[in-house]
């Protein structure tokens, strides 16, 4: 237990350099041409930069492309006509973050879904803890984010640099609250491994109840948790 509160600890230290990072108002003033369409959710304009012969993926100074600008917009038709365009829809920026990653870490499910539709895979490594969107939105409990993504094929039981799972982040970097406990209750429901414990050895279910999360306790035990 005693390493797992260490990597607790870390993992608040390092939240806010870890944080995803949209493109400020400096940045958006200071975007042209497809980056500017996407930060403006610009379709049309967008489809007569591309014809015009405008680079679909290029990057802004934090590597994002305009699919990654649109994304972190919510601009839905704008992300539709990149990717007709050409936009290479799994690309990460410089903080390893796809579309569908930042998607789930805002909570926005439409976004999500558009992302998906598009090809960007649910499956891909993301971030600088190489987890997946699935151990994001469950660390954050977006239980609408993880439904979509365990449909959509999200691994289960990917598990991240800090030696978690998405189970295991719905418990310790969770709040015992009621989005969180839905978040287990849906990774559970999909057959994530209840008995997958962290690098330290301890299983959700020691995790769960050092942290008293009762209605967690009892998924778990439900499910066969040891």
């Amino acid at each position: 237990m005693m390493r797992t509160a260490v990597l607790l600890l870390l993992v608040a230290l390092a939240g806010a350099a870890a944080a995803q990072v949209p493109p400020t108002a400096a940045d958006k003033a200071a975007y042209t041409g497809l980056l500017a369409a996407a930060a403006r959710g610009d379709a049309a304009e967008i489809a007569k930069l591309v014809a015009a012969g405008s680079n679909v993926n290029v990057r802004d100074g934090y590597a994002r492309t305009p699919l990654h600008v649109a994304a972190y917009g919510g601009h839905v038709d704008a992300m539709r006509a990149l990717a007709r365009a050409g936009g290479d829809v799994n690309a990460l920026e410089r903080d390893r973050y796809d579309m569908v990653t930042i998607a789930a870490v805002a909570d926005d499910v439409p976004t999500l879904d558009a992302a998906l539709a598009l090809g960007n895979r649910a499956t891909n490594v993301t971030s600088r803890y190489d987890g997946t969107a699935l151990i994001a939105a469950a660390h954050l409990g977006h239980d609408g984010v993880v439904r979509s993504l365990i449909v959509a094929g999200a691994p289960l039981d990917h598990v991240n640099n800090l030696g978690w799972t998405a189970l295991i982040e719905s418990i310790v970097l969770g709040n015992g609250g009621p989005r969180h406990v839905a978040t287990l209750k849906a990774l559970v429901d999909a057959g994530a491994n209840v008995n997958l414990a962290d690098r330290s050895g301890t299983t959700p279910l020691a995790l769960a109840k050092s942290r008293g999360f009762r209605d967690m306790i009892v998924i778990l035990e439900k499910a066969g948790a040891r």
